[in-house]
């Protein structure tokens, strides 16, 4: 059977309907199909990411306070939770992220719940999620506590490109959101290396390398110590030249499938408790953990809705897919309607493996049923 993903579009002049109430609307939807999906005096957690400081791709906290609304109507005790960084930015420790937070109006007078750093102050909080004989490189995922302890859940997700993953939507707002420092370096396990002729010895990654694994000598190219080098992939993300490479073949199967595996650990033995809403607007070619946000590659085309985290990045990919390049955007005389947007922007990732794979280990299904409300 093919699971069922809800979905309204982005229009509102017609309807008169605005984001809230489309918000709001979708998550009812779900909670009337499964009623005991967040029940009176349950612990809901409510998956989101803050941004980095200078990105603005993120979910509003004025529209994450439907979900939670939808779980105090429940009576459930909704909170806000993310987990740490692995690399140096805004949210490497839970001061910093939680300053990052507000700083992004995160706070319980807007978004109407308290915050949450899921792994604690260093990321030292979390306990191991037991993984099916299905998953080839994991017998069991890092996940944080707070994710782990919690009765249900409600995952909100803002559907963008990746350097590293093709895209971000539902599974890797699961895996990377919900692992600790120790989970997030699990899953990268990948070396980097820079590309002589490529390297315009600008210096930019230097800095931003979390264990100084990248130097950069006087008239020289830059470079990057192996045995330093956690796999974060930050340096992808400054490396304006795309000198700084890995062995794609080899490395992004595996980190992609380490990936999807934390994500099914992080939601097993919530079967029937984790409902999940994704934003298909301001589609940025590169993830909200980027100090910035490029202009979006596609139209904005609305919310989805599900209980399955695969189906409804399917259902993500599939609507961008379909949709036209946006003039003036990255994608702008690269790509149209039909093309997969992500394989264009980022031409050695392979995301539709997050979905592939996820089915293969149970955490979903790619068929669904596009219901629009």
């Amino acid at each position: 059977m093919p699971a069922t993903v809800y979905f309204v579009d982005a229009r509102s002049r017609n309807t008169r309907t605005n984001t809230l109430a489309k918000m709001n609307g979708l998550l009812k939807k779900l909670i009337e199909d499964n009623p005991d999906a967040i029940k009176a005096g349950e612990l809901c957690a409510i998956k989101i990411h803050f941004g980095e400081l200078g990105n603005d791709g993120y979910i509003s906290p004025v529209h994450a306070r439907t979900a939670a609304n939808l779980a105090k109507e429940q009576g459930a005790k909704p909170f806000f939770a993310d987990t740490n960084t692995l690399y140096s930015g805004s949210r490497s420790n839970a001061v910093d992220h939680l300053n990052t937070a507000v700083a992004h109006g995160f706070v319980p007078e807007v978004c109407g719940a308290p915050v949450i750093i899921a792994d604690g102050l260093i990321s030292a909080d979390w306990r191991d999620a037991p993984l099916p004989p299905s998953c080839k490189h994991f017998k069991a995922a890092k996940i944080a506590s707070a994710f782990l302890d919690a009765d249900s859940m409600i995952v909100l997700s803002h559907f963008k490109g990746h350097e590293m993953a093709g895209f971000g939507g539902a599974i890797k707002n699961l895996a990377m959101g919900c692992a600790p420092y120790q989970g997030k370096r699990e899953q990268h396990s990948v070396k980097f290396q820079v590309k002589g002729d490529k390297c315009v010895s600008c210096g930019a990654c230097v800095p931003v390398c979390p264990s100084g694994a990248i130097s950069l000598a006087k008239g020289a190219k830059a470079s990057i110590d192996l045995e330093l080098c956690i796999g974060c992939g930050e340096c992808l993300s400054y490396c304006a030249t795309k000198a700084i490479r890995m062995d794609w073949s080899v490395a992004l199967p595996e980190f992609t499938q380490k990936m999807t595996e934390y994500a099914l650990g992080a939601v097993r033995g919530k079967e029937g408790k984790v409902l999940y809403l994704s934003a298909v607007k301001n589609v940025v070619p590169d993830c909200d953990c980027t100090p910035w946000s490029d202009a979006p590659v596609v139209p904005d085309l609305g919310y989805l809705a599900s209980t399955d985290p695969v189906a409804i990045d399917q259902a993500a990919f599939d609507l961008v897919r379909a949709a036209p390049a946006r003039p003036g955007s990255a994608l702008d005389g690269k790509a149209g309607a039909g093309d997969d947007k992500f394989k264009v922007l980022h031409p050695e990732t392979m995301g539709e493996l997050q979905l592939s794979y996820g089915q293969e280990i149970g955490l979903g299904i790619r068929e669904y049923k596009l219901v629009r409300l």
